[in-house]
């Protein structure tokens, strides 16, 4: 990455890189082409698991706030 293409996103207010980092996140992830069947069962397994227990369930902000802090960010 060019300094100053990355000076000028590390300048941008944190929400606006989180925003960049979700949109950068997902245009590198939506070519991973389609699940495969052992991917897709372990989803639905802990979809299931989910619905059947949904107490053990956490918020994603929750999860993110606490990668986060693991992080030092």
């Amino acid at each position: 990455m060019p300094p100053d293409l990355r000076a000028a996103v590390l300048a941008l207010p944190p929400d606006e890189r989180l925003q960049l980092a979700e949109e950068l996140w997902d245009s590198v992830t939506a070519d991973d082409g389609p699940l495969t069947d052992a991917q897709f069962a372990e989803l639905e397994r802990r979809r299931a698991n989910l619905e059947a227990n949904p107490a053990t369930g956490r918020r994603w902000e929750d999860v993110f706030a606490r990668l986060k802090a693991r992080s030092g960010g």
